[in-house]
């Protein structure tokens, strides 16, 4: 069971859907521009079944109202590491989009508060991306998502314009993380992906090669919105490696330590 509710987060009022009850808690980090309802809406049913399932609204999304604040990948860091801190238990973190990109860096400055991390079409650094084009403000499609930011953000419809904007300065100049600072990860780590992702696909096998326990997947015929998509076979593949041993145990093993030295 859950609840829903608001808490204060580094003393913000926070909009988040609280597990009831301990055993295994996997935590919902959604993407840009969006909200915990959209992986609380797909993933988030089938992942109910096995774990407690808890979310929140990062300042400035969904239920979550804004501050004068830029928007910046460490500060949502902060934001997550303070709600997991007030969850007492360490979690499985399954990030999506900016979600995924806050739980690589979640995962570097807290790993203590982790079990494992699920990355899913995140990328590491800003130039990792594809040519993506900005949304037109001026366009219907803008008019449409403003509308229904505005249905959920305490600042209403008017604000959608600050949050694009801060997004879109964001997006392009953040995050400038290494190989050598995801390197430092120390849990496992899965690295998950569509084919016709927003990142590179060198990009994304470079963070999977980076992190030491990190494996790959990579989903095809999908776009970003792969949990969409495909979100049976996403579950699947999750959930099977939030239950899995680490390191893998496989029968030719090249990249991993064989579990028998002598085989």
């Amino acid at each position: 069971m859950t609840k829903v509710t608001t808490i204060s987060l580094n003393g913000h009022p926070t909009w988040a859907r609280l597990p009831r009850g301990k055993g295994p808690t996997v935590v919902l980090l959604h993407g840009g521009m969006s909200s915990s309802g959209s992986l609380l809406k797909s993933i988030g049913p089938p992942l109910a079944r096995r774990y407690r399932v808890a979310a929140f609204d990062r300042r400035g999304h969904g239920r979550t109202a804004d501050t004068d604040e830029p928007f910046s990948y460490d500060a949502m860091a902060t934001e997550t590491i303070a709600f997991l801190e007030y969850l007492k238990r360490r979690v499985y973190l399954v990030g999506h989009s900016d979600g995924g990109n806050v739980a690589l860096i979640v995962a570097m400055r807290r790993p203590d508060l982790l079990r494992r991390v699920v990355a899913i079409g995140a990328n590491y650094h800003f130039e990792g991306l594809m040519p993506v084009p900005s949304f037109d403000i001026e366009s219907e499609d803008f008019a449409q998502w403003a509308q229904r930011f505005g249905e959920n953000s305490p600042d209403g419809p008017e604000h959608a314009r600050a949050v694009e904007e801060k997004t879109r300065v964001m997006t392009f100049s953040q995050p400038t993380l290494t190989t050598k600072d995801l390197a430092r990860i120390s849990v496992p780590v899965l690295v998950m992906a569509g084919d016709d992702d927003v990142a590179t696909l060198s990009h994304t096998c470079s963070m999977y090669e980076a992190i030491r326990e990190a494996q790959l997947a990579i989903v095809p015929g999908t776009s970003h919105m792969l949990l969409k998509e495909r979100t049976k076979e996403s579950v699947r593949i999750i959930d099977h490696f939030l239950g899995s041993t680490s390191p893998p145990v496989t029968f030719a093993p090249l990249r991993r330590p064989s579990p028998d030295p002598g085989a």
